[in-house]
C-alpha cells in the first residue's frame, strides 16, 4: 500500500493535552467528510466544512508526497530534530484513519515513536494507537466512543456537548471555533465551561505563538 501525505513537520503540539510537546506532525491527503475544496462546502457531509480552516488537500505540502510504509515511517524519522528522547508523532489530516493501518503503526512503533491521531472519529480505530483525540462534527455518525481525550469544536449547531459525556474519554475539552466570531465563540465557551465543569477549556496555542 501506498499513504498519499499532504506534508510532514516538526513542531510543537499547539492543542488538547498535549500542548507544547514537540512532535512530527503528519498530515495526510483526504477526508471522509468534505473534498477540502471551497466549492464543495455546502454540500459536505459534516458541519466541520462550513468552518474547517486546514489544506489537507493533493500532496504539495512540506515532505507532501506518495510514499511505501517504510519510506513513510523513515521520513518521518528524518524530520525529528532531537538526538534522543521520547519520540512522538501526530497523525492528523484531513482524516487519518482513512489511511493509517497496521504496517504504518508498526513501522513508527520500531523507529521509536509514540502516535497519536486526531480523528473525526467516524472511522474505527486500529490496535496500537498510543492517544487517540476525537473531535465529533454535527451532522456525522459518531463510531469511536472511548480514547484518552474528546475534543469538541464549539458551539456547533445540532451538536449538544452534554450528549457526549457519557463516552469514554479521560479528557473533555471545548475549542472556541476560530474564525469572525471567535471572540463571542471563546465567551460561550468560557461561560459553558464554568457552568459544566466536565469540560475544560482548549486553546490553539500555536496560532497565539505563530507557529504552524
Amino acid at each position: 500500500m501506498s499513504y498519499t501525505v499532504k506534508e510532514i513537520f516538526y513542531t510543537l503540539q499547539g492543542e488538547g493535552m498535549n500542548a507544547g510537546r514537540s512532535a512530527v506532525f503528519l498530515r495526510f491527503s483526504g477526508c471522509n467528510l468534505w473534498s477540502g475544496r471551497p466549492e464543495h462546502r455546502e454540500s459536505a457531509l459534516g458541519s466541520c466544512s462550513k468552518w474547517c480552516d486546514t489544506d489537507f488537500v493533493g500532496t504539495d505540502g512540506t515532505n507532501g508526497g506518495r510514499y511505501s510504509v517504510n519510506e513513510l515511517a523513515d521520513l518521518v524519522a528524518s524530520c525529528w530534530e532531537h538526538p534522543a528522547g521520547p519520540r512522538f508523532v501526530v497523525c492528523t489530516g484531513g482524516e487519518p484513519l482513512l489511511q493509517l493501518d497496521a504496517p504504518l503503526i508498526e513501522a513508527l512503533h520500531a523507529r521509536g515513536f509514540e502516535i497519536a491521531i486526531e480523528t473525526n472519529g467516524t472511522v474505527e480505530v486500529p490496535k496500537g494507537i498510543d492517544w487517540v483525540c476525537v473531535s465529533p462534527k454535527a451532522g456525522t455518525r459518531l463510531v469511536v466512543s472511548e480514547g484518552n481525550e474528546l475534543k469538541l469544536v464549539y458551539p456547533q449547531a445540532g451538536l449538544d456537548p452534554e450528549s457526549l459525556v457519557g463516552l469514554r474519554f479521560q479528557y473533555f475539552i471545548l475549542q472556541p471555533m476560530d474564525g469572525p466570531t471567535r471572540e463571542e465563540n471563546s465567551r460561550k465557551t468560557l461561560d459553558y465551561c464554568l457552568s459544566h465543569p466536565w469540560w475544560r477549556v482548549g486553546v490553539q496555542a500555536h496560532k497565539v505563538l505563530g507557529i504552524r
